[in-house]
This record gives C-alpha cells, structure tokens and sequence, in this order.
C-alpha cells in the first residue's frame, strides 16, 4: 500500500503522526495496561492484542477518509513514544470526539495539555467542521482538566454504553474564534 508516517501537526515539544500497521505493538502496550485504561472504559480491563489490531484499523480508517484520527504522539526530543491523542468518531457517528492516552511515567508533564491544544487549534483551522466534543469519565479529573483547560464547556452527564459515567463537553468554532480573542 506504501502506507508511510505522515506528521500531521507539531507543537512545542511533541510531534502527531497517523499509524502505520506495523506499530500495533506500541498501540497493545498502551492499551494493555490497566492504568490506562482503567477509565478508558466501564470495565477497564486492559485491552488484547486483537484489539488494538481492530481499533488501530479504525484509526487508520479515519485518517485515511477524513485526515484526521487518534494520532501517535512522538517526544520531539528523542522521538520517544508517548502516547496517543487525536479525534474519533464519537461512536461511530459523524461527530469528532478528541481524546487522549499517555503511559503513566509521562503524566503531569503537560504532554496531554499540549497535545489537546495543539489538536484543538489544528481542528478549526484545518477542518470545516463547527464543534468537537470531548468526554472523560467522571472520576478522571486529570483528563476532565485537560479538556476544561483547552477550553471545552460542559454539557451534560450520562453513561456511555459501556456503563462508564462520563462528563460531555463541547467547543465549537465561534467559541473557540472567541477563545482566540481574549
């Protein structure tokens, strides 16, 4: 397919590329550990090989059709794998749902923070598209600052259908052309 790595956005300190097939295992070592996943669903339980096949497939998908979709996330630095951070659609509809993972020894260093801005920033000028929306389990108040923090407002509380009880926000683009103002 000639599939190759792509950097879709840069911040300060990080660079965003899509997935290629053969990092499956980068993506199984994140989702395999509970302390990530622990509020990624209601179970938490860590996720299997095949499915960070599948869910890799999804993101390749995503990026393939609408250029954008959870991204690898890349220390510049030493281009250490982080994490990932990027947009879903939020079950499968056609409604952007950005979203974050880091490894647990690069929590609170401000990587989801700058990625989720960069993100933000690259979402309204380089789409059409008039809101994203972002979620985090309710207990989750590291990810629940991040998306308050990049400027997300708060709609409403409600289960997802896994179980899990999620806090909703949303930023459209007037709020975010506003944002920009102040």
């Amino acid at each position: 397919m000639g599939e190759k790595v792509e950097i879709v956005l840069e911040t300060e300190r990080l660079r965003l590329t899509n997935w290629l097939p053969e990092q499956v295992n980068d993506l199984y070592a994140l989702h395999g550990r509970s302390s990530v996943t622990r509020f990624l669903t209601a179970d938490g339980n860590p996720e299997t090989l095949e499915q960070a096949r599948r869910r890799l497939a999804v993101w390749e998908k995503n990026f393939a059709q609408y250029r954008f979709g959870k991204l690898r996330v890349i220390r510049k630095s030493d281009d250490v794998f982080l994490g990932r951070a990027g947009f879903g659609l939020y079950q499968g509809l056609d409604e952007p749902e950005i979203g974050f993972a880091l490894f647990e020894q690069y929590w609170g260093k401000g990587y989801a923070f700058e990625a989720a801005c960069g993100l933000r920033d690259w979402f309204f000028n380089q789409t059409k598209r008039d809101y994203f929306i972002g979620l985090a389990d309710v207990n989750n108040k590291a990810s629940l600052r991040v998306l308050e923090g990049i400027g997300l407002n708060k709609t409403e509380i409600k289960h997802e259908t896994d179980g899990a009880l999620c806090q909703f926000h949303i930023l459209t683009r007037q709020q975010w052309q506003e944002q920009q103002n102040d």
